[in-house]
């Protein structure tokens, strides 16, 4: 079959384009579950984590990359949920969008394969059994078991499970290797049964089909197999309804090529939406078979690659698939042309025409056409009924259809012809909006409204307004649904009123767009519902884009009818939003609820609604209603407030306190004042807790005053009692004070002289002692707080209130007991009376310091002799006593010593500081007591007594005081020191001390002085001369200060450390003296490292080596030698010690050195205790260096652990390529072995090693050298193996071509083409280097191998040589058929060819190569400018292409182009044509454009046509005319070419009644008899009878006229009849209805109660049909 395949074959997307490896691209690794997304887990390389690919493909192929581990990973069909399975048997479910983790349960079993069958459901098999679990079920933790897996599925791989739409029948299918070839196995389980059934098969799925006359779908089960006897698919029938035809069981053949021998289905997936089946095989292969008829409808392969998953496309229509080259390939039927592709041939015509039907597919019409012609002229009306409802897009369900039907009369015992249509319509699908009326009338007719409620629910009828006001009269609500529907917004919000529904008006106004007359609506649903006309007018008025309605107007509408009620609730909700643009009806509300409801207008106030209504206007009417609080609220008026607020019984004081905190100072000052002079004793209790409150605001003095005004000391006292406590203005306590003086309240005063730190305490002071109060508690504790001591004493004792004294210090404050007995002494009081006084206060409350302060002070301390000593019989240790009696004491010379070496428990410093000038010694006494360090070294110092100092300073032992007196700034210091060596250290027998002492003196930087007394202490006989620490610190003081001393102390001395001492000589760079030591302790090795290391003499050091003889110090010796690059003396040193273990070192110098032959003895003698690689790798290069090869090869042969290969690479490195040969040989190491022979020149053996070695870097190095030699077979034999790597093959192909060898680089490219691991990188080379050397073998080339070369790459060499019908072929081959065209057009000499251009030019993307083309063949090929146009006709814009020739002046070339698009009826395109026809003078075709076309300029057209010289041309203008209703035109053409048919026609198509007489008039005039009769014929019912009357009675043409008159009077007769016949039946049914009222009583059967409204005492039925009386107002709709 020719011309367009019947399938949609694209590839939507390249996962290789996107960062998928190839590896990743497979069965276990890629999924795909539906046509929303492919899940692709992958892992780049080693050190790469694992991820998770997910690529929406709804959504331009979004990547998602998520870094998760697992063994399997799906996604659900449509939502981004993924399912992924760890170790087998763990299953986790997350939502990625909503990041949440959805489910997750371990299986006891592993899961060999799972998927999702439904949007909700998982499948899961394992080994034994299959489960279900539905992921969005909170109650299904864990999957459900549904049944056992068969036994003919063991050892199979499970590769698809698949459920029926009911989840009644599930397969499982598995494949298996069997004696060659693939077996496929299924397990059909039926869940109704509960049974399983083994099948043969590799691919299966579940189908539902509608059949013809069926009324319901019939289940199918459809499987692929192909055995060792052939290959079928099965479609079989599963669940039979009883009610439905028997599907017959289908089993087609399907075909496979005779090479496809191991080709099998791997996958099988149904269209519902066309009931076709698709089977993919392995080998890519696709089948589309009817599932109804079996018929295979096309077979083709669309890719080289195995196609391992695939699943249905979401529509329903196709399937998608992935290969295994990632491509993703999308495959549905082409609705255009699979109908007529089957009508290429005739046997598939019945096959035609029934998918044309199940499917709605374009190109069947005219064999539909054609059958329902011949059975409606047969009269086969029911078949040709059947015919037009299952017409394909229902193209003759039309009302010329439908009229035709309902004309064809029933038959007796029948179903109509029309309601068989409409049965048959209603079981397909819904009706069209013609079929829906006409169905409906006569439904409505029968009063079987339920049939289209039902037809309704099921979204079967189209409806429209037609069809709603048709249910109206019958069903209001119904009605209202199909108006929703039809989107009639007028006659929905018309039912809503009429149905009460009135809040849903608006929403559905807004939701529609559509703004009625909301006002009258309103008025209207008000006199209906006053509630809801409230709910209403509200909603409304806060609409978000403005209010509808005219918010005064409805309140108007409210108070008019005294909906006081209504009115409020309707303003409170509408003007909520308190704008200042309500202020009027804010004013008004409130006036009519004061009026009407005042506790509304007092509610609306309290709430602060309202702010911008006239507060003046409604404060008056407040006070008139007796609302005194709002009236305040809103008056501003000075006199109003006053006038009202003086009645403070009408308000709360809550309330009255809030108030005050709205006015200004000055009002409420003022009518504080106007309360208290109109009622004080009414309103003082109110005035008082206003001023509390406001106390800070108003001014604590300006109450004061007030009140002071009225002389209300007890309006006072509890004002400043209310603030007092948080006041901090003095004055409010004094008078505070004042005030509670006043009245009595002493306890208050007292409370406060307390308590109060914010009192004038001179003040208050001064009024209490002027008070002269019976109590003077309150003045003791003023004095007592404020320090007011003497006056307090003054004052009681000048009263002689002696008593008030002892209760102060008795009760009051004891503490202040020094205070007074100070006071007393100073007014001369008797000493009996304080001793007495001190005797009644108990001693520990006394503080006895300040009160031997205050006696001392005035030289009275003896007068507290007895107080002490009693105080101290007591028990009382305060040390104050002791000090007290210390001093007495010492003033009085009492054995004070004893006092103070005996008594600890007194202040040594404060006894010391008083002993100071009295008696130096005894302050020591008393400082070395309490070890007061600084204030002895002061007074020793002063006093020179530094025998006493230095005693203390040892017997104290403390380094920070030996410190402070070892100062540089101490002047006394060289006396103390003295002091210290003389009397002090000699004295001591305690070695911590001295110790201590001596650090000091180091510490403080005092060498020579250190020096002295060390001396002192160690070289004379002392007990300290042995001391190893104090022998160290000698010497190491004289290494510092005095190094000529040391060798004399390290002589004399034995007790020191030797390390220790070493080590700071050596540091003090003092070597010989470090190296005394050591010799002196016989230390030989640390004194061969002094005389190395810091002596730097290697000869005396060689020296002294050969005085000991010992290996240490020779090894010592040696490595120092070695330092020096003394190589020869160090490496005999080492040897005399017979120490090999600096090796490593010996061997890196000596090799530097150059001293290989002194090397080879120490490495001998090494090797002698030591076998160690190092070892033996240095002798072997040694021997390679001093060219000793037989030495080596000895070497090399015996035992050895030489790092051979370093040796060699070094030996290599160092151009000892005879060596490294040696070396490279006895390890065969062939790779470095050859590279060594490539050195040597012997080629031959260093390919054999090379490809011994078998590495690409060998390789590599072998060719090089081999093609700088020109050993051109020896280098193909490399280049073989180097070109297999792809990496390797761009440097070799330049190496090649560098060197100018061409041939031999095609040769070996050539060569290595039939290399097992040919690669992609070899064949596209060879053809850049053929494309650059030898042109004419390129095409040859890439027809035998395109499929095999990088094709851009290849592109840009054929460009670069000019080889352009290579590149045009390149372009088509990579699917470039953009840049093919391109290239076919602009080297057109060279590339272009028809039918390879239209082949390519209908497959480019870009749509302006299309118009690129057609200019390229309008210039080069304008005879082929048609064909062309033909291929590009569905692609192109029409228009566009017109308008490009009609710029050349080129139309008449495309006119078959022109009218094989003229069906389209582009204005451009017919405009064209009508131009090239009227040129050509073809009328009778201009005339079929003109009728079957109407997109065109009819005027314009007319215009020009009226002007040609050919009457056709004028008719066809008159025609235009006419159809564009331009009567008179028309019929005046016709006339001036005496074509009076076309007028009469004209005339009767216009059906205005002028128009006619006009032309029965003209033919009169002009004598056309037969015209006038049959104008009367043709326009019968237009002409009225009185005007043929008169025109037949004027001009004698009665007898012409008379068949008019006869008929006309029949057709009166039989109308009058009918009139008289259905007046009479009417009549007589009003008799009968009339007799059956007049027999019925007048209360009917039911009670009063139950009758609804009813006119009153026999007065007229309420006007208008309303029950209150009242005319429906205007809405804009329809009567409700």
């Amino acid at each position: 079959m020719s011309g367009p395949l019947p399938i949609r074959f694209t590839e939507p997307l390249q996962l290789t384009q996107h960062e998928i490896a190839p590896t990743s691209i497979g069965f276990n690794t890629c999924t795909l579950e539906s046509d929303h997304f492919i899940c692709v887990r992958q892992k780049v390389d080693e050190n790469a984590s694992p991820e998770v690919v997910i690529i929406e493909l709804k959504n331009g192929n979004n990547v998602i990359r998520r870094p998760i581990k697992a063994d399997s990973a799906i996604m659900h069909w449509n939502k981004l949920i993924i399912a992924l399975k760890a170790q087998q048997r763990t299953l986790q479910i997350f939502d990625l969008a909503n990041k949440q983790k959805l489910k997750s349960t371990t299986m006891n079993e592993d899961v060999v394969f799972w998927k999702f069958f439904n949007e909700n459901t998982l499948g899961l098999v394992t080994e034994t059994s299959v489960y279900h679990w539905n992921i969005f079920d909170p109650n299904q933790a864990q999957p459900q078991k549904v049944f056992e897996r068969n036994a003919n599925l063991e050892n199979c791989q499970i590769i698809n499970y698949r459920v029926n739409d009911d989840e009644s029948w599930m397969v499982v299918v598995g494949i298996s290797q069997q004696q060659g070839r693939v077996v496929g196995a299924m397990q059909l389980y039926s869940k109704a049964r509960g049974i399983s059934q083994a099948i043969e098969g590799h691919a299966a799925s579940f189908a539902t089909i509608r059949l013809e006359g069926a009324p319901a779908d019939t289940k199918l089960f459809t499987f692929a197999v192909r055995n060792a006897t052939g290959a079928k698919l099965h479609v079989v029938e599963i669940d039979h309804n009883t009610n439905n035809p028997t599907f017959p069981k289908k089993a087609v053949d399907l075909y496979f090529p005779p090479e496809a021998t191991n080709d099998f289905p791997v996958a099988l997936q149904v269209s519902q939406r066309y009931s076709v089946a698709y089977v993919v095989t392995k080998y890519g292969f696709i089948h589309l078979y009817d599932i109804e008829s079996g018929t295979c409808l096309f077979m083709n392969r669309i890719s080289n690659e195995t196609i391992f998953v695939t699943t249905a496309d979401s529509e329903s229509a196709g399937m998608v698939g992935i290969n295994r080259k990632g491509q993703v390939l999308s495959v549905s039927v082409d609705e255009d042309n699979v109908i007529p592709y089957l009508l290429n041939n005739p046997a598939n015509g019945e096959l035609a025409y029934k998918l044309a039907s199940r499917a709605g597919l374009p190109g069947a019409d005219n064999l539909y056409q054609q059958r329902f012609d011949n059975l409606w002229n047969s009269g086969q009306y029911s078949e040709a009924a059947k015919i037009a409802a299952n017409s394909p897009r229902g193209f003759l369900r039309t009302p010329e259809t439908i009229e035709k039907l309902k004309n064809v009369p029933q038959q007796q015992g029948q179903m109509s012809v029309i309601l068989q249509y409409f049965s048959v319509l209603l079981d397909k699908g819904a009706l069209n909006k013609f079929e829906t009326l006409e169905l409906a009338r006569p439904v409505l007719a029968q009063n079987r409204k339920h049939l289209l409620e039902k037809w309704f629910n099921e979204n079967k009828l189209d409806c429209s307004e037609q069809l709603g006001d048709a249910v109206r009269m019958h069903d209001i609500n119904l009605a209202l649904q199909i108006y929703q529907k039809a989107n009639v917004p007028q006659k929905v919000i018309s039912a809503y009123a009429e149905t009460g529904q009135f809040d849903r008006i608006q929403p559905y106004a807004q939701q529609a767009g559509y703004s009625p007359d909301y006002n009258s609506l309103f008025q209207h649903i008000v006199r209906i519902s006053p509630e809801k006309g409230a709910e209403f007018a509200s909603s409304l008025a806060k609409d978000p884009n403005g209010p509808l309605i005219d918010i005064e107007r409805a309140f108007d509408i409210f108070s008019s009818q005294a909906m006081y009620q209504q009115a409020t609730s309707f303003l409170l909700d509408v003007l909520s939003t308190d704008q200042p643009e309500h202020a009027q009806l804010q004013t008004r509300l409130l006036e009519m609820n004061l009026q009407h409801a005042p506790q509304v207008a007092d509610a609306i106030l309290g709430n602060d609604m309202f702010h911008h209504f006239d507060k003046s206007r409604i404060a008056a009417l407040c006070e008139k209603a007796g609302l005194a609080t709002r009236a305040l609220e809103l008056s501003d008026d000075p006199a109003t407030i006053k006038r009202v607020i003086v009645h403070t019984e009408n308000f709360s004081e809550e309330w009255l306190l809030n108030y005050f905190g709205r006015l200004s100072v000055e009002q409420s000052l003022d009518c504080l004042n106007e309360m208290l002079r109109e009622n004080i004793r009414q309103n003082l209790q109110s005035v008082i807790r206003i001023a509390q409150k406001y106390s800070d605001l108003l001014g604590p003095n300006n109450i004061i005053e007030l009140l002071e005004k009225y002389r209300t000391a007890e309006g006072l006292y509890f004002y400043l009692g209310g603030i007092v406590n948080v006041s901090e203005d003095k004055d409010v306590h004094f008078k505070y004070i004042q005030a509670a003086t006043t009245i009595g309240q002493l306890n208050e005063v007292e409370r406060i002289c307390r308590e109060s730190s914010f009192i004038d305490p001179e003040k208050v002071k001064n009024f209490l002692k002027e008070a002269r109060l019976s109590e003077q508690l309150p003045l003791i504790i003023i004095c007592d707080r404020f320090n007011f001591i003497h006056d307090l004493v003054l004052y009681l004792y000048q009263n002689q209130q002696f008593k008030s004294i002892e209760v102060y210090v008795q009760r009051v404050n004891p503490s202040r007991t020094p205070a007074v007995v100070g006071g007393l002494l100073d007014v001369d009081c008797d000493e009996s009376i304080i001793k007495e006084l001190l005797a009644s206060v108990a001693p520990e409350s006394i503080p006895i310091e300040d009160l031997v302060q205050e006696v001392e002070s005035r030289n009275r301390l003896k007068l507290l002799l007895p107080f002490l000593e009693s105080t101290l019989a007591s028990g009382n240790q305060q040390q104050a006593v002791y000090n007290a009696l210390a001093k007495i004491y010492i003033d009085s010379n009492n054995n004070p010593e004893k006092f103070l070496k005996e008594n600890d428990l007194y202040d040594s410093l404060t006894v010391g500081k008083y002993c100071e000038k009295r008696d130096p010694s005894l302050a020591c006494i008393a400082f070395t007591k309490g070890q007061n360090d600084l204030e002895l070294i002061s007074i020793t110092n002063e006093n020179s007594m530094f025998r006493q100092q230095a005693r203390y300073l040892l017997e104290r032992a403390d380094a920070e005081i030996w410190s402070y007196v070892l100062n540089a700034d101490n002047v006394h210091r060289r006396s103390l020191v003295d002091q210290v060596v003389a009397t002090a250290v000699p004295e001591s027998q305690e070695p911590e001390k001295v110790s201590i002492a001596v650090k000091a003196f180091m510490d403080n930087d005092l060498p020579a002085e250190l020096i002295e007394l060390l001396e002192k202490i160690i070289l004379e006989p002392t007990t300290f001369s042995d001391n190893t620490i104090l022998q160290n610190l000698l010497i190491l003081t004289a290494i510092k200060t005095d190094k000529a001393k040391v060798m004399d102390y390290i002589q004399q001395l034995s007790a020191y450390n030797p390390d220790e001492i070493a080590e700071n000589c050596i540091e003090a760079g003092m070597g010989e003296e470090a190296f005394e030591i050591y010799k002196k302790q016989e230390n030989h090795a640390a004194a061969t490292d002094v005389l190395v290391n810091h002596v730097v003499s290697i000869d005396r050091a060689q020296e002294y080596a050969e005085r000991v003889d010992t290996p240490e110090v020779w090894s010592k010796v040696g490595k120092a030698q070695l330092d020096g690059l003394r190589v020869p003396d160090a490496i005999e040193s080492y040897i005399r010690a017979g120490d090999p273990g600096n090796y490593a070192e010996v061997i890196e110098i000596a090799t530097h050195a150059g001293k290989d032959d002194d090397l080879i003895k120490f490495l001998k003698m090494s090797r002698k205790t030591l076998r160690e690689p190092p070892i033996d790798t240095g002798l072997a290069f040694a021997y390679a260096r001093t060219n000793q090869l037989s030495e080596l090869e000895s070497f090399l042969r015996g035992a050895n652990v030489a790092d051979v290969e370093a040796s060699g690479d070094k030996a290599y490195e160092e151009g000892f390529h005879e060596a490294a040969k040696i070396f490279f040989t006895s390890i065969s190491n062939w790779a470095k072995l050859a590279t060594t022979l490539v050195h040597l020149e012997d080629y031959q053996a260093a390919v054999e090693c090379a490809r011994k070695a078998n590495s690409t870097k060998v390789w590599r190095q072998v060719n090089e050298a081999c093609v700088d030699k020109k050993e051109f077979r020896l280098a193909q034999i490399c280049g073989l193996n180097l070109i297999v790597h792809a990496e390797e093959l761009q440097d070799l192909v330049k190496q090649y071509e560098w060197n100018g060898y061409f041939d031999e680089l095609i040769a070996l490219l050539e060569a290595g083409l039939g290399l097992e691991r040919a690669h992609m990188g070899m064949f596209t080379e060879l053809g850049l280097a053929l494309a650059r050397h030898h042109a004419e073998r390129v095409m040859e080339h890439l027809r035998l191998f395109w499929s095999r070369i990088n094709i851009p790459k290849m592109i840009k060499g054929c460009e670069d040589a000019h080889l352009w019908p290579e590149l045009v072929f390149l372009y088509t081959h990579y699917d470039e058929w953009d840049n093919a065209a391109l290239a076919m057009m602009e080297r057109a000499a060279a590339s272009w060819e028809h039918h390879s251009f239209k082949d390519i030019i209908v497959k480019v993307a870009n749509l302006e190569i299309y118009y690129r083309s057609l200019n390229f063949y309008l210039q080069e090929q304008p005879t082929l400018l048609t064909d062309l146009l033909q291929v590009l006709t569905p692609r192109i814009d029409t228009n566009r292409v017109v308008r490009m020739f009609e710029k050349s002046d080129n139309i008449p070339l495309i006119k078959p182009f022109l009218l094989n698009v003229q069906p389209q009826n582009k204005r451009a395109v017919n405009k064209a044509i009508h131009d090239i026809l009227i040129e050509e003078e073809d009328y009778k075709t201009l005339r079929d454009s003109v009728e079957n076309y109407d997109n065109y300029d009819p005027m314009d057209l007319a215009q020009r046509l009226e002007k040609h010289e050919l009457v056709f041309f004028r008719q066809i203008a008159a025609t235009v005319y006419r159809k564009n209703k331009r009567w008179e035109k028309s019929i005046a053409l016709s006339k001036q070419d005496k074509l009076y048919k076309d007028a009469i026609e004209t005339a009767a198509i216009s059906r205005k009644g002028e128009v006619v007489e006009e032309l029965l008039r003209y033919f009169v005039d002009i004598g056309a008899r037969e015209c006038y009769v049959g104008m009367l014929y043709a326009c019968y019912d237009l002409i009225p009878l009185h005007v043929v009357m008169e025109i037949s009675w004027r001009h004698g043409l009665n007898d012409y006229a008379m068949p008019f008159m006869i008929n006309f009077m029949s057709q009166q007769a039989m109308t009058i009849s009918e009139l008289k016949r259905d007046n009479e039946e009417r009549k007589a049914r009003e008799a009968s209805q009339q007799k059956k009222e007049d027999e019925t009583p007048i209360l009917g059967s039911r009670l009063m109660l139950t009758q609804g409204p009813t006119a009153s005492g026999g007065a007229a039925a309420s006007p208008f049909g309303q029950a209150n009386g009242m005319a429906p107002q205007p809405t804009g709709y329809s009567t409700f």
